[in-house]
């Protein structure tokens, strides 16, 4: 049963039976604390919102420079929390693999080893 649901249950035996909370906690077998308890929404909603905003717009930032544009929309956040919400909402820029030099090909044929151990330098006998 979802907390909610024993939460109006507590209630209703407190109404209906004249009990105290602690009581009727006990009864259902609930704690107080849950039965006290409230959601808190998330607080960094909007700095969410604006996060992922921001990152759609300018595609090539990271989260340091996203966190410049932070502040100077006058958002007072810490560097560290703004790394933390670019990773949860899964804005990590692909890190680009470097190509290989193409100058760097084989420059000539290679002479097959005449014995093992034989070094091959690159000259032609």
């Amino acid at each position: 049963m979802r907390p909610a649901r024993r939460r109006t249950l507590v209630q209703e035996l407190q109404v209906c039976y004249e009990v105290s909370e602690r009581r009727a906690c006990q009864v259902l077998g609930f704690p107080r604390a849950s039965h006290r308890y409230q959601s808190v929404l998330d607080e960094r909603a909007e700095l969410r919102m604006r996060l992922r905003e921001l990152a759609t717009i300018r595609v090539r930032y990271g989260y340091r420079r996203l966190h410049i544009l932070l502040q100077r929309e006058g958002w007072r956040v810490n560097h560290k929390l703004v790394y933390r919400l670019y990773c949860e909402e899964g804005l990590q820029m692909r890190i680009k693999t470097p190509r290989r030099n193409k100058s760097c090909a084989v420059r000539g044929e290679r002479s097959p080893a005449r014995q093992s151990n034989d070094v091959n330098n690159g000259q032609k006998t």
